[in-house]
């Protein structure tokens, strides 16, 4: 899982996806020549940092977003966060200003405010994520990002058998999002595309554990047209792939804004789980990455 664990070591927080855009293109470039249909490659400035591929005649949307969670820096040696981060202090930080690289230590007072502890002043804007310590054993893979370097590692593995269907890569999920109305409007106006699976990672909960496959949301903060996910749910157990119910009344996806967006198009978020999230610790079992793979590759036959 080599691959997974270079996507985990990026720097891409959300609004500044571009490094893992550049990834992206290189290694597409790089392997497309092998996967079972070479795709068009659409990206610009209309797209901005996004990105997607277009395989055959799509019928279904598969959304990946692109960005993590992190810390801007303020003014002094103040921090504010970008998303939800877990926040302990003496977890470290990386990033990059005009006077080379960062490595940091982050500081959480009292009174819950962020602050940096490094030996000079770090340039105001600068954004800084967790530093990376991917680790894997026979079971489990454990790093920062995992959320959502592993829903674009599995939209990666779909793409290599991938013959109809649309790969998107999308930018700030973590911060209230903003990209994937335009990328609707795109793929609807284009292909009249009206599926979409969200390729992203979720929780572990009382209903939902590790290594008992992957998770089909029926609802989170939005709540999904219920006949499309039964179809999903069918297709599933006629496929013999193992999956995991979650209902949840919180939380939120790239989903989201398709379902807000003025197009009809059917969503369903599906992901491993994963423990500890948004910190540095991230864990998921391999056996639901591998159902999870297998899903999106059955859906986006059949569907």
């Amino acid at each position: 899982m080599d691959l997974l664990k270079k996507l985990c070591s990026i720097h891409a927080p959300a609004g500044d996806e571009g490094a893992l855009k550049a990834f992206l293109l290189e290694y597409i470039y790089e392997n497309q020549q092998s996967w079972k249909v070479k795709p068009t490659i659409v990206h610009g400035e209309e797209f901005q940092d996004c990105l997607i591929l277009e395989f055959g005649t799509p019928r279904t949307a598969v959304f990946a977003h692109m960005d993590s969670i992190g810390f801007t820096v303020r003014y002094e040696d103040q921090l504010v966060s970008i998303g939800g981060p877990e926040v302990e202090t003496g977890y470290q930080l990386v990033g990059k200003d005009g006077l080379g690289a960062i490595a940091c230590e982050l500081q959480v007072d009292e009174d819950h405010r962020l602050r940096y502890k490094f030996g000079r002043p770090i340039a105001t804007g600068t954004s800084l994520t967790f530093a990376c310590n991917y680790r894997e054993d026979e079971d489990y893979v454990q790093s920062c990002y995992l959320d959502n370097r592993l829903g674009i590692y599995n939209a990666l593995k779909v793409c290599e058998t991938l013959e109809n269907g649309a790969i998107v890569f999308s930018c700030w999920e973590e911060h209230g999002g903003g990209s994937v109305a335009y990328l609707t409007k795109y793929l609807y106006e284009k292909w009249r595309i009206k599926q979409a699976l969200i390729s992203d990672i979720t929780w572990v909960t009382d209903g939902v554990h590790h290594g008992l496959g992957v998770v089909l949301s029926m609802r989170d903060s939005g709540i999904p047209r219920q006949s499309f996910i039964r179809k999903i749910i069918a297709l599933a157990d006629s496929g013999g792939i193992p999956y995991q119910l979650e209902v949840e009344g919180s939380g939120g996806s790239d989903g989201r804004e398709i379902q807000q967006a003025p197009y009809p198009i059917d969503w369903c978020f599906i992901g491993a789980p994963e423990d500890h999230v948004h910190s540095p610790d991230e864990k998921v079992h391999k056996k639901d990455i591998s159902a999870m793979v297998s899903l999106y590759r059955l859906l986006l036959e059949e569907l």
